[in-house]
């Protein structure tokens, strides 16, 4: 009996060193630190022998994050896939996010000895497009450049999202001032199974004055600004908002290079991995307890050419850091 016992502990053991061997041989890239100091959460990626180089962080974290984290570290960079929302001692919800969160994490990452602290920049897409450009404009001591796919030009209020809650309320603050925003009436459903929001969107840009003051201040940016946006996007009118990103950098002195790249036959999912080549087209929503269909605009081919053009020269930007 003390034989076996000593037999079935002896191949545990055996899986267990094996898993471990096999795991170091077939794993090719670079595993992630989880951090959780300092008040902020994220994954931190980045090689051994990496010194005084460009850090990126990831708006949103996430497999996202995680997937560009791994992307740059491989490339000699580092990466911070920074999750804000949905985990545990995170907000719940999108809504009155404080950007001292984000501070944090920037103040921490350029301690590290791998980061060169004058060549930190933000990543974002879609709505963390918009966060990103918002920190970016918040913390230019921190922050040295921004990549934004699917960017917004403007701050929203939280009500844009179905799932937040009723109350009218900002989306980001910071020092317990709100970040201006355009506010916005939840997005009606219909009698349908299917929802157009591009519309819902364009209708915010046309309030005028509220638009004037909510407009992102990229002017005050400390570094280069790259735009990506599928001129397809059937999910919010990001080539438009990238447009009106420009114009305000054209009439300002801003002394940074700037990228406006639009793609044809291109929709939302331009941020998703580069290697992916999915044909799901449309995605859920779920409004006041009723799921309705929404498209993302572009095609499958369109959407593959411009996520890998759009990484090639993502990474030549960083090169240029």
């Amino acid at each position: 009996m003390k034989k076996s016992r000593k037999y079935i502990i002896g191949i545990i053991i055996f899986l267990i060193v094996g898993y471990f061997i096999a795991d170091s041989i077939l794993f090719n890239g670079i595993k992630p630190r989880a951090i959780n100091e300092n008040g902020f959460q994220a994954n931190y990626f980045v090689k051994t022998d990496t010194k005084r180089k460009a850090a990126i962080v990831l708006i949103g974290g996430g497999q996202w994050g995680d997937y560009w984290g791994q992307q740059f570290a491989n490339k000699g960079f580092s990466g911070l896939s920074l999750p804000y929302t949905r985990k545990e001692g995170l907000p719940k919800l999108p809504e009155e996010i404080n950007l001292e969160y984000f501070k944090k994490a920037l103040e921490w990452l350029a301690n590290q000895p791998e980061v060169d602290p004058d060549k930190m920049i933000v990543m974002g897409a879609s709505r963390n497009a918009e966060l990103s450009l918002v920190i970016a404009s918040i913390f230019p001591k921190l922050v040295r450049g921004v990549i934004a796919y699917a960017p917004s030009s403007v701050s929203w209020s939280n009500t844009v999202l179905p799932y937040n809650s009723d109350d009218l309320k900002p989306s980001w603050k910071y020092q317990g001032v709100d970040i201006p925003y355009v506010p916005m009436d939840k997005i009606l459903g219909n009698d349908s199974n299917k929802i157009e929001t591009l519309e819902y969107w364009k209708s915010g840009l046309t309030k005028t004055d509220y638009v004037t003051q909510a407009t992102i201040k990229v002017e005050k940016i400390n570094g280069p600004i790259l735009l990506f946006s599928g001129k397809d996007d059937m999910v919010w009118p990001s080539s438009l908002m990238a447009d009106m990103i420009e114009q305000r950098i054209k009439e300002s002195n801003f002394k940074y290079s700037f990228q406006n790249i639009k793609y044809e036959k291109a929709g939302h999912l331009i941020s998703s991995n580069p290697e992916s080549n999915s044909d799901f087209r449309t995605g859920k929503i779920n409004i006041n307890g009723k799921d309705y269909e929404f498209g993302y605009g572009g095609t499958n081919e369109g959407d593959y050419k411009a996520k890998q053009d759009a990484k090639i020269r993502l990474m030549e930007f960083m090169e240029k850091l």
